[in-house]
């Protein structure tokens, strides 16, 4: 049986996914459901749930500040929101699932057979960590820093002291300022995603550069940047007109 709690402060939200459950989920049964987010800390400490179905806005304490507000995630979690433009590119490349208000039978159904497929994989928090280095709002905003997966954790990077990256196949080196490098377990392409697109730029399909660390431009068939750090960086000739514009 699938141990389950709702965390919604509209308490006509929380019921009626609960009878959705308890009508088309019979392995599931529903703990809790909990309309105000200040304690829901406490029970899912108590409780220890297989999963949440978590609304993300939320007075006093939003679904992310709770999550963020929890000494260990140990459960898997399915965002309820309204808003369907609300960081849902974020979710789908963080693999995270979420459901849009009002909930219906079919997208219910989908989202926990997803999450039987996959509730094996007690990755969630590592997940959590990377939808937020991908979310376009607050985090990025106020501490200009990037949640970096490697296979230690995460590293909490400032993303003005990223030199360049560089794709090694599923893994991304990423260069530091002072020669420091971290391997980070995701492509190129989903550290791309996590970054600042005002400040970083694609020009190879092997390298993202930040702009703020170049020193030096040679032209050529698509030419070769030199980073401050002294690094070469090939230009293909693809992305060269997208970076002749950026700089």
């Amino acid at each position: 049986m699938i141990r389950a709690i709702i965390i919604d402060d509209e308490k006509h939200c929380s019921e009626s996914l609960k009878l959705l459950v308890e009508k088309y989920v019979p392995d599931m049964i529903i703990e809790a459901e909990i309309n105000d987010p200040v304690e829901a800390a406490d029970v899912l400490l108590s409780k220890k749930p297989d999963l949440v179905f978590l609304d993300i806005e939320m007075p006093r304490l939003n679904g992310f500040d709770l999550l963020k507000s929890l000494p260990l995630i140990d459960f898997e979690i399915i965002f309820t929101t309204a808003y369907d433009d609300f960081a849902i590119q974020a979710f789908k490349v963080s693999a995270i699932d979420y459901l849009l208000k009002p909930i219906e039978r079919d997208e219910l159904t989908k989202s926990i057979e997803k999450y039987k497929k996959h509730r094996t994989d007690r990755d969630f928090e590592e997940r959590f960590m990377v939808f937020l280095s991908k979310h376009g709002g607050a985090e990025k905003q106020s501490l200009g820093k990037v949640a970096l997966p490697t296979q230690e954790g995460f590293e909490f990077i400032d993303q003005g002291i990223i030199v360049r990256c560089e794709s090694d196949s599923n893994y991304t080196t990423v260069v530091l300022e002072g020669e420091k490098n971290i391997v980070v377990s995701r492509t190129l392409k989903d550290v791309e995603s996590m970054l600042d697109s005002s400040s970083f730029v694609r020009v190879h399909h092997s390298h993202l550069i930040n702009l703020r660390h170049i020193r030096k431009y040679h032209k050529g068939s698509g030419g070769v940047i030199v980073m401050d750090n002294g690094d070469n960086v090939s230009v293909s000739r693809s992305k060269k007109g997208e970076f002749l514009d950026r700089i």
